[in-house]
């Protein structure tokens, strides 16, 4: 609670956007966009079994993680989720915006940062997740995953001059070691893994009767068997990464999580990625967006099926 309390008051000079100020209305959408977001936090950590990942199970590749930990980071955003969505409330498109989101991303940061005591948890999921909250809050009517996550593209592609030039992350190192875009690249693409993988592995799975958790790992499997993964990358290099994608592909092959053959290789994976001690982190924050998109399209969907 002291927490969430001191986080508000770091956030409130951080408003909504000084062209549209906030009204009742904006607070209940932008409250219901921060549950939705944490929500996604939490249906990805809980998902189990994950390869090299926190779970239910255990903590994956990580020494200094825990489902508990994981749990904890994902209630204390939600404060600066509500208030990035308050901030991009009917926003236009401009620099003020995409600083001030970059502003309520800093302090999202640092109020994970407090709850962990210090570990990194959700650096990755707060920047994907953010734009996509912000987007959806600019357009609060639009339903279309590809659209929503497009104008999230836009948003990230403008310059924030307060930004710092380098973090000193694992990830960013990781794209300069090996040439790869890493998560910003996808963001400023329109995440085409969560729009073109994840979704539709989603949605695949649970068109032909797969468990919901059957259905979730496949889109992360099918975000692993192509995405071109910092957190990998850093811990492991080109080897480890090509046995992710390899062991990914390797399971939707066998026919899924919800198949025999597809949870042996899934198995197989677990294991594998626990012998390297890596962990396909950029994968799960992409997972995490998928689930986001995934449940603001969740009306629409009934509505077409009434």
């Amino acid at each position: 609670m002291q927490t969430r309390q001191a986080c508000r008051r770091a956030l409130a000079p951080l408003g909504a956007h000084p062209a549209h100020p906030a009204t009742p209305a904006a607070h209940r959408a932008a409250a219901r966009l921060a549950r939705d977001a944490v929500a996604a936090l939490l249906d990805e950590v809980m998902l189990t079994p994950k390869p090299g990942l926190v779970d239910l199970g255990g903590r994956g590749a990580h020494d200094d993680l825990s489902w508990p930990l994981m749990c904890r980071s994902a209630c204390a955003l939600l404060p600066s989720f509500h208030a990035m969505a308050l901030a991009s409330w009917h926003a236009p498109l401009d620099g003020v915006l995409r600083e001030r989101v970059g502003a309520l991303g800093r302090h999202a940061e640092a109020a994970m940062l407090h709850a962990t005591a210090g570990v990194n948890t959700h650096r990755g999921a707060i920047w994907a997740l953010g734009l996509l909250v912000s987007a959806a809050a600019q357009h609060p009517a639009e339903r279309a995953a590809h659209v929503i996550a497009g104008h999230a593209g836009a948003l990230a592609r403008l310059t924030d001059r307060h930004a710092p030039a380098s973090t000193g992350h694992k990830g960013e190192q990781a794209c300069l070691t090996y040439g790869v875009g890493g998560a910003r690249a996808q963001a400023q693409a329109g995440f085409p893994h969560v729009v073109n993988a994840a979704l539709p592995a989603l949605w695949q799975a649970r068109a032909r009767g797969d468990h919901e958790n059957a259905a979730r790992l496949n889109a992360l499997l099918a975000v692993m068997a192509s995405l071109d993964d910092t957190c990998v990358l850093a811990r492991g290099g080109p080897a480890a990464l090509g046995a992710t994608q390899a062991g990914a592909q390797a399971v939707l092959d066998a026919g899924g999580a919800a198949t025999l053959p597809g949870r042996r290789a899934l198995a197989a994976l677990v294991r594998r990625l626990l012998a390297l001690r890596v962990s396909p982190g950029g994968a799960a924050d992409l997972l995490a967006a998928a689930l986001f998109l995934d449940r603001r399209l969740r009306p629409a969907q009934a509505a077409s099926k009434a």
